[in-house]
């Protein structure tokens, strides 16, 4: 392959990737969120996985990480993280054959004490995809998790 089709399919990539387009939006998108929340020591990720574990209701730690297509050793070491700081907490199940995990009252209180920054930060990133952005993508996503999830 010369120098050139070389060249091209480089310019291609960097012009067309798909993924490479996803992960910048994701990083200008999470910065925003995490801009918002630092001052009460939380990232989104933590919020997401907060969230998440109240919403399913005392979920195992893999259930959680299906739920959010996170990696097994990001979760652990967010629930880690959560963990010691007192937002959430692991019980063993009645049988004692597995884990689940709760949201502590301090997590609660925390996530009523950063709502106004979410919410902030939700307008900052509505403004920044636009409305047609924002309706797009939950299109999107909404059609990847029945095409995950089936």
């Amino acid at each position: 392959m010369s120098t050139d089709e070389t060249d091209d399919l480089i310019a291609a990539v960097s012009r067309d990737c798909i993924a490479n387009k996803v992960r910048l939006l994701n990083r200008a998108v999470t910065a925003l969120y995490d801009a918002a929340l630092r001052p009460h020591g939380l990232k989104i990720s933590q919020m997401s996985v907060l969230v998440t574990v109240q919403v399913l209701g005392r979920p195992s730690p893999g259930a959680v990480g299906r739920a959010l297509h996170m990696e097994k050793s990001t979760l652990s070491r967010n629930v880690d993280r959560m963990r010691s700081r007192g937002w959430l907490d692991a019980a063993a199940t009645e049988d004692g054959r597995a884990t689940e995990l709760f949201v502590t009252p301090a997590g609660r209180r925390l996530l009523r004490k950063v709502h106004p920054a979410w919410s902030a930060a939700q307008e900052r990133a509505a403004e920044l995809l636009g409305e047609p952005g924002v309706r797009g993508m939950a299109r999107h996503v909404a059609s990847v998790k029945r095409r995950a999830d089936g």
